[in-house]
């Protein structure tokens, strides 16, 4: 898609994020996710993860932004972080675990970004890398690395009986 059609799309994404319907502003935010490396996403997307109507619109756009796990995602996630309240940063939270507590793929990635951003000159991205960076770090992933492979077994399963 070239670059014309995908400033058309954050701008109609952008628009529906501004609906009186939270419904439609957790879809807009879900979906305008996946444009977060667009500079025009960054303010809607700031908007809707900090939406002062409906906390499910902040953790939707907060867990679209963060399963992209990368910087772009993360950036904003970190925008958020340092001056949301006290209920949106624990619906933030709350996607923190959804995306990172389940798997550890990526929390490795996702620590590193934040000590990147820890060094940003914008005083806001660096103040929400560290709360970000402290909520990633409380995060005990499951399976836990040893508990993959032989070591999770069905209790009462024979391990030497084979599926036909």
């Amino acid at each position: 898609m070239d670059h014309a059609m995908r400033r058309a799309v954050v701008v109609t994404l952008g628009d529906l994020g501004r609906s009186d319907d939270w419904r439609d502003r957790a879809d807009a935010g879900h979906s305008l996710a996946g444009f977060a490396e667009m500079q025009e996403a960054a303010g809607p997307l700031l908007e809707l993860v900090l939406d002062p109507q409906d906390t499910f619109v902040t953790r939707r756009t907060a867990e679209g932004l963060l399963r992209r796990k990368d910087r772009a995602g993360l950036t904003i996630v970190a925008s958020a972080l340092a001056v949301a309240d006290d209920n949106q940063a624990d619906w933030i939270h709350t996607a923190i675990i959804d995306v990172f507590g389940i798997s550890p793929e990526g929390l490795d990635e996702a620590l590193r970004l934040c000590e990147e951003m820890s060094g940003d000159t914008d005083d806001q991205i660096v103040r929400g890398a560290r709360r970000l960076h402290e909520n990633l770090l409380v995060i005990d992933p499951f399976p836990h690395p040893a508990q993959r492979g032989s070591d999770l077994r069905c209790e009462g399963a024979d391990p030497q009986r084979q599926e036909p």
